[in-house]
């Protein structure tokens, strides 16, 4: 019997609380009042190490993970399930359904919780295939992406991995003078322990944040989008740290406010709480419709809360500004029992 995984993990899209769309914001888009101003990003400051980029992004991912060379378009879900949990190979190997985009990006992120890799792929289609991919043999090829989701922590089989380790046992065993090494047996005790196979990806989608455009945030096109990318980025490498370092810590609008605070602090060394109110759709102290209702059924009752703890946020990063955008998540998450307590 060949050996086999089970799909439990594969394609979990990993979140702390609930999961985040943050491209959901039905606020207005009319300008904020507030000139174009140039802020110290704080993004890099030794957190990122060289990656790939334009169609090297996709080609070595598939590499890497061959159910990239399957199309949710073409290919079933058993044919899904055979690649990713028996390890078996692509019939062909051809990636026409990926635009292989020349401003794809891949990166890996040296985090407090271990190295993390990010890929951004430019084109929405790319995203959505990806990710459909990534799901089909848990959810099925045709599962549809929700136009409001811009990120997405997936947790991948990497048979490659699994390989690597059966050379290395069976070398090791034919020079100990094991003729009949035990592969089945000890197939399943590395794959016992999900660390061995199981890589974490952090994949996000390009486009203003939170649905924001350029003249509501004060920004030039180009300049947003980069920002965007930023803020998106370590919006969600903050959840993947404080989910390993803060598992027990668990309170869906702190997590985003904590995210957002970080994502904004890399991009422009501060909290703006005028764009962070936007974002989750608050004007003043009044709940107007947009991304809040995502993480709570009264979002109308928190939204004045929320706005006294944007303030106390905003200090805290005014006084930790020389602060990495990682070096603050701990002391923001000091301060959860204090602040986070009526954001319930």
């Amino acid at each position: 019997m060949a050996n086999r995984l089970t799909e439990r993990g594969h394609g979990n899209m990993m979140s702390r609380g609930m999961i985040r769309n943050e491209y959901t914001n039905d606020v207005d888009s009319g300008p904020m009042g507030r000139r174009h101003v140039k802020k110290r990003s704080r993004e890099g400051a030794g957190s990122m190490k060289d990656g790939r980029t334009g169609k090297d992004v996709i080609t070595g991912l598939a590499e890497r993970y061959p159910l990239l060379y399957l199309d949710p378009n073409r290919d079933s879900q058993e044919t899904y399930r055979k690649v990713v949990l028996q390890g078996a190979e692509p019939e062909t190997k051809i990636l026409s359904h990926f635009t292989l985009d020349a401003e794809d990006q891949a990166e890996l992120y040296d985090t407090p919780a271990g190295p993390v890799e990010v890929v951004t792929l430019a084109k929405r289609a790319d995203y959505e295939t990806f990710v459909r991919g990534m799901m089909a043999a848990k959810k099925g090829p045709l599962a549809v992406v929700p136009p409001t989701e811009g990120a997405s922590t997936l947790s991948v089989f990497n048979w490659g991995r699994i390989h690597a380790h059966q050379a290395a046992f069976l070398k090791k065993e034919q020079e100990a003078g094991n003729p009949v090494p035990d592969w089945g047996a000890e197939f399943q005790r590395f794959t016992a322990n999900k660390d061995n196979y199981i890589d974490l990806l952090v994949v996000l989608s390009r486009g203003p944040y939170s649905h924001v455009e350029a003249g509501a945030a004060g920004q030039k096109e180009e300049d947003w989008l980069r920002l965007s990318d930023t803020i998106r980025k370590y919006h969600e490498l903050t959840h993947v740290i404080c989910r390993r370092l803060y598992p027990d810590q668990v309170q869906p609008i702190w997590d985003e406010l904590c995210a957002d605070t970080v994502g904004l602090f890399a991009a422009f060394g501060e909290l703006d709480i005028a764009l962070e109110k936007r974002f989750l759709g608050i004007r003043e102290s009044a709940y107007v419709g947009g991304r809040l209702e995502n993480y709570t059924d009264h979002p109308e009752r928190l939204a004045p809360e929320i706005g006294r703890v944007l303030l106390r946020l905003r200090d805290i990063t005014a006084e930790h500004r020389d602060l990495t955008p990682f070096a603050l998540i701990p002391v923001l998450e000091e301060r959860q029992a204090e602040l986070g307590k009526n954001l319930i």
